[in-house]
């Protein structure tokens, strides 16, 4: 059997990739040929996987993406492969998986927090190549399945492309239960002297790269005048948020740590975890928060929405409205300030991240390969 894997940057330790080749590897079967198409990749990937390195010459985002594109539909025109899986938006191939969501459907929500309406002819050709290569990929004959990894991200693609739902599984995000989990108080402690933060304050934990879309402007406006901010990943904007923070008097109170190897210790010092996002096809962040015994707030546009229950596990806020996260934020302060009631919100987390196993993820993409290689 012969199975091709297509992904423009390969890292080995990189999660998807991980969860993939386990469940590759739980079919049982020792005839499986595993080609990986890629462009480059950093790590050291599994034993049983061969690669194929296509990199064609290419200047810019726009002609990288279509040349690679194009040298994958080469190299699936002269291979017999019985399944090709690609996590890049090419079309031809039987299994696209939706991680990232719609590149319709991040550039419509992005102009409502803009405050207009979406169109395409406002594009530049990097979103107007992407666009074009999306409808085709999901408008091929040879798409056999679209694997979301969320509800949210299911209706989208029902209601953008009239995509079916029985070819749409949903295959959702697991998370590591050893590595996120509560923490006890010496463990606190010690991850907010890392970080330099008081140790009575209420610390709230902002974790993601790409601020506009994961919303950390609006934590920013409305968080509350008692609370430390603890915000970590990469956004080139940085500086302007900076400033956001300084002219509404909490330039003291929300600490930028920067893009972080390890986020574990940042629950740790948490009391609390918001990521009212934009966009976001899941959001392992507000996993990873709720393993860790953290209270959660997010978005109805996240897909890790369908994880809360409002008020019982964590709190719902749209992104869009400033008023709805300032009422969320007060809820969860007024949690913060009970032990009693914040220990049995986190414990409610926990149990609901328990839930979301990396077993149960692998025992799904097996059932979906079984099935398509009927």
């Amino acid at each position: 059997m012969k199975l091709a894997l297509v992904r423009q940057r390969y890292t080995a330790f990189g999660g998807a990739e991980r969860f993939v080749e386990r469940a590759i590897a739980a079919l049982g079967r020792d005839d499986i040929e595993i080609t990986l198409l890629t462009r480059r990749w950093s790590g050291e990937p599994a034993s049983n996987l061969r690669l194929r390195k296509l990199d064609p010459f290419h200047i810019g985002r726009t002609w990288r993406d279509a040349s690679f594109a194009r040298a994958v539909q080469h190299e699936i025109a002269s291979n017999d492969f019985d399944l090709v899986q690609s996590h890049e938006r090419v079309p031809g191939c039987d299994i696209y998986r939706a991680g990232d969501g719609s590149h319709l459907g991040w550039l419509t929500h992005r102009a409502r927090a803009r405050g207009h309406r979406f169109n395409a002819r406002w594009c530049g050709p990097y979103h107007r190549y992407t666009l074009a290569a999306e409808a085709a990929m999901f408008r091929h004959p040879k798409l056999r399945a679209v694997i979301c990894n969320s509800r949210f991200i299911q209706r989208e693609l029902m209601d953008l492309f009239g995509l079916p739902g029985e070819r749409l599984p949903l295959i959702e995000n697991g998370v590591d239960l050893q590595r996120f989990r509560p923490a006890g108080a010496d463990e606190k402690r010690a991850a907010r002297v890392m970080f330099g933060l008081p140790a009575d304050a209420a610390v709230l934990a902002f974790v993601g790269s790409g601020f506009e879309r994961k919303g950390l402007a609006a934590v920013i406006e409305t968080l509350p005048n008692d609370a430390h901010l603890v915000v970590a990943g990469k956004d080139k904007s940085e500086p302007h948020y900076r400033r956001m923070a300084q002219r509404l008097g909490h330039g003291n109170r929300v600490h930028f740590l920067g893009p972080q190897q390890d986020v574990s210790p940042i629950y740790r010092a948490a009391d609390g975890f918001v990521f009212p996002a934009v966009y976001e096809p899941f959001g392992n962040v507000v996993l990873e928060a709720m393993a860790s015994g953290l209270p959660a707030i997010t978005s109805p546009s996240c897909g890790a929405e369908s994880l809360i229950e409002h008020g019982a596990n964590g709190w719902l806020a749209d992104a869009f409205d400033r008023e709805s996260l300032r009422a969320a934020l007060a809820e969860l302060m007024t949690t913060i300030r009970s032990p009693e009631r914040l220990a049995t919100i986190g414990s409610a987390a926990r149990r609901t991240a328990e839930r979301q196993t990396p077993e149960r993820m692998a025992e799904a993409l097996v059932g979906l390969y079984r099935q398509l290689l009927r």
